[in-house]
């Protein structure tokens, strides 16, 4: 076993079984802070993959007996093309600019990364600026995680046993942190840093919604890990709905 591998071992060894969450954000006050139940405007639609779709490309399991056995076979298919009747799963679609006037106060409750089935849970997700993400081992496994960030700080923690978990913060909005799992080489996810709230992560019906904005002029970005980002420009008025699309194509 590499001497990286074993000082993380014996880092995570030494920490308690769950981390002290980090001390309670400020949230952001005055004029500007926006009450997000008073929007009263929306932006949805779907994400869409155009072309023939290519077999799920499959990750090997067999580095580690347990992974093996939860999968009950020692391949599985990987996530980072996920196309179900032509729409295309797992994109980030977010605000990308038109809030730069308001405030928004982090929620409350913490987002969760899992690492269950020897896999990131979910794999692509999002939070905003000083939210907490409680990150969990679900599986009778050592895991650890890597937190490959530019704007932000970069970690990487063991994650020994089941039910072991860490909370971190982010305080800079980023756009998208990587995570990996260094004793599982085929997991990774994706992670989202907002200022604001409206952020979705498509499903295999590839559908976003984006509700409870304030009525203004928006571009919205769609970002897919293998496909790149698309960008569409929208203006919704008081109590406005408004559908947009997006295509991707392999190059």
């Amino acid at each position: 076993m590499a001497l990286p591998l074993l000082a993380l071992l014996a880092a995570g060894a030494a920490c308690r079984r769950k981390e002290e969450p980090p001390p309670a954000a400020h949230s952001p006050g005055g004029a500007n802070l926006f009450d997000t139940a008073k929007g009263s405007a929306g932006i949805g639609g779907k994400v869409r993959f155009d072309g023939p779709v290519p077999p799920a490309a499959q990750v090997r399991l067999n580095a580690d007996p347990v992974c093996v056995a939860i999968h009950k076979g020692d391949t599985a298919a990987a996530e980072d093309l996920v196309v179900a009747g032509g729409n295309l799963a797992n994109v980030f679609v977010y605000i990308k600019e038109g809030l730069e006037k308001h405030r928004f106060a982090p929620p409350l409750e913490p987002a969760e990364l899992r690492q269950e089935g020897c896999r990131f849970a979910p794999h692509v997700l999002g939070v905003m600026v000083n939210q907490d993400l409680r990150i969990v081992n679900h599986d009778p496994t050592l895991h650890n995680v890597r937190c490959v960030a530019e704007k932000n700080p970069q970690f990487n923690v063991g994650q020994p046993t089941k039910g072991y978990e860490h909370v971190k913060r982010f305080a800079s909005p980023e756009v998208m942190i990587r995570f990996r799992c260094d004793v599982h080489r085929w997991m990774s996810s994706y992670l989202g840093v907002l200022p604001h709230p409206y952020f979705a992560v498509t499903g295999t019906d590839g559908a976003f919604n984006l509700k409870s904005l304030p009525p203004g002029e928006y571009l919205v970005e769609a970002w897919h890990e293998k496909l790149g980002t698309q960008a569409r420009k929208v203006a919704v008025g008081e109590n406005e709905t408004k559908e947009i699309g997006f295509v991707f194509k392999r190059s």
